[in-house]
């Protein structure tokens, strides 16, 4: 199982990224996914999700700026971020976990790939 992230980058506040998590050796039908954020020296927190039958849940913080969606043809779940600000500046990383329940508890996720890194400068 693997599951590899990409889409970071460098961009002004307002601009927007999309982040992709391509999923090998693990099915949509069976798993849950997971993009977690990371600022050195913090915790890292849950800042989208979507379950197997596609319910999502976000972060207060990233609600109405950043969509989750999967596309099964191509196995990649998507994180698409808009109105990016300097806050959201951090690691990334996306998870794959079974079940549905308390998808933001990171110990439940099983699978995790590298992270990607986004900046956004002010």
């Amino acid at each position: 199982v693997q599951l590899q992230a990409s889409g970071g980058g460098l961009v002004q506040a307002g601009g927007s990224l999309r982040l992709s998590c391509a999923a090998s050796g693990l099915s949509f039908d069976d798993y849950a996914i997971g993009w977690f954020r990371q600022v050195p020296g913090k915790a890292r927190e849950a800042v989208a999700c979507i379950d197997k039958e596609g319910s999502t849940y976000y972060a207060d913080s990233v609600k109405g700026r950043f969509t989750i969606s999967k596309d099964r043809t191509k196995n990649t779940v998507y994180l698409q971020m808009n109105s990016l600000t300097p806050e959201d500046t951090a690691v990334y990383y996306c998870a794959g976990r079974t079940g549905s329940h308390r998808l933001t508890n990171e110990r439940d996720y099983t699978k995790w790939g590298h992270g990607t890194l986004v900046t956004v400068s002010s």
